[in-house]
């Protein structure tokens, strides 16, 4: 990542966080890098239970329904259905052709992979906005993972205790364990620090 060192430390400081708990968020959600280097895309990853979500929330319950039928690899009401990299803008494309903003709310961003569904939370105007610092650069997606904490005081007392297992269950949500984020993220920090 080109984040400089004095954005990480501008960052921290207005977290109230260490350098190195950012960075270790950084390296788990996204090995280290909020971009696609063949294609220079910030990296998502698709969530189809999230666009059924979605869907319904914005008014379109009998589009998520027939998608199901239809789409069932954008539009489920389970997780799953990963391709990874390139593959998962592939999956929003086709989501985006049942509805752009339930489509863009799907998606986690960038380096720190942050959900579309919060830009509201966040203080953007809307999803676009909330995609338009993803595709700003590695400062705007630094910039995103500081108004997810902030929204997010739990987190912030946990990074600031360094407990990895309320990080990642408040993060990745309660199955964190099955891919090991509090491990991954306290060898991380032990890196850093």
């Amino acid at each position: 990542m080109s984040i400089t060192e004095d954005q990480y430390k501008k960052a921290a400081s207005d977290l109230g966080v260490s350098v190195a708990a950012i960075k270790a968020v950084a390296e788990v959600e996204s090995n280290g890098s909020g971009f696609i280097s063949s294609t220079g895309q910030p990296k998502i990853l698709f969530e189809r239970h999230i666009m059924y979500k979605q869907l319904v929330k914005n008014g379109l319950q009998a589009v998520a329904d027939e998608a199901l039928k239809t789409h069932p690899t954008v539009v489920n009401k389970t997780a799953g259905g990963y391709k990874g990299g390139v593959n998962e803008w592939l999956r929003l494309d086709e989501a985006v052709d049942l509805d752009r903003k339930s489509a863009l709310e799907s998606c986690s961003w960038g380096a720190f992979q942050i959900m579309g569904f919060y830009w509201k939370t966040l203080g953007y105007s809307s999803i676009q906005d909330l995609v338009n610092a993803a595709y700003s650069g590695d400062a705007g997606q630094l910039d995103m993972f500081v108004r997810f904490i902030k929204a997010n005081p739990g987190i912030v007392k946990a990074m600031k205790n360094l407990d990895w297992a309320s990080v990642a269950k408040q993060y990745n949500g309660v199955n964190y364990a099955k891919n090991k984020y509090d491990v991954k993220l306290r060898d991380a920090y032990k890196k850093y620090s």
